[in-house]
């Protein structure tokens, strides 16, 4: 039986290319959104291997029916691919202090959801990955970004608990800070004054992901940066 990978928060840039590429490695690949309509769409023009699933990472019945399905289409989950996230956009000025909790249920409690999802069969097997899309303003706060640095911080320090507790039980948790545009058509188009380097591969991005899936356990990544070569930082 194939293994299956788990995409949380698959979209046209990121979401889709880790599906491409676990796929093309010989995964099962469940895609997971809102929108079933949409991530069937998508799972069609990847083949047999891929199905599309609706999932709210906010709410604890929807994750459940969506795993629940998964595993009964698919089979257990090996590894789970966070990237559902967003957050307000504002500095102190501009946001209330009330703005931040959708945030915190997405990129944090909505990341427990999933992994408490997928546990159970990850320590049966003895073993699993869970990777989380971060990014950098998870290290580093601006004035715009108050509300998204705050959930993406919260989110890196769920990983890092994680990771502690469960990597000696063979389940390897591993967080990409994603510091860069992605090279979305609709995002290049919008920014068609910068040059090619400015803009971070969303296939690239996928490319690391798998490395990660694939690590031995002895040589771990918890934590890794991805950034173009015109990355000012």
């Amino acid at each position: 039986m194939n293994k299956v990978c788990a995409i949380l928060g698959v979209g046209p840039g990121n979401g889709l290319s880790f599906a491409h590429r676990f796929a093309g490695a010989g995964y099962n690949v469940a895609l997971c959104a809102r929108t079933v309509d949409r991530v069937t769409q998508m799972a069609s023009s990847i083949g047999d291997a891929a199905r599309g699933y609706s999932i709210d990472v906010t709410d604890d019945g929807s994750v459940r029916r969506a795993f629940d399905a998964i595993a009964r289409d698919q089979g257990p989950v090996e590894t789970l691919i966070y990237n559902a996230g967003n957050a307000p956009w504002g500095n102190v000025d501009e946001i209330k202090a009330a703005d931040l909790l959708p945030g915190f249920d997405v990129n944090a409690a909505g990341l427990i959801r999933g992994v408490k999802a997928v546990l159970p069969a990850m320590r049966a097997a003895g073993q699993g990955n869970v990777i989380v899309v971060g990014a950098g303003a998870a290290l580093r706060g601006r004035p715009g970004t108050l509300g998204f640095a705050a959930a993406k911080a919260a989110q890196r320090s769920i990983c890092q608990s994680l990771a502690r507790q469960l990597g000696p039980e063979g389940i390897h948790v591993a967080f990409l800070i994603l510091d860069g545009v992605v090279d979305l058509p609709s995002t290049t188009q919008r920014m068609a004054d910068k040059p090619k380097e400015f803009f971070l591969s969303a296939a690239g991005v996928a490319d690391a992901a798998l490395s990660l899936a694939q690590q031995d356990r002895q040589a771990w990544t918890f934590e890794l940066d991805l950034r173009p070569s015109g990355e000012s930082w």
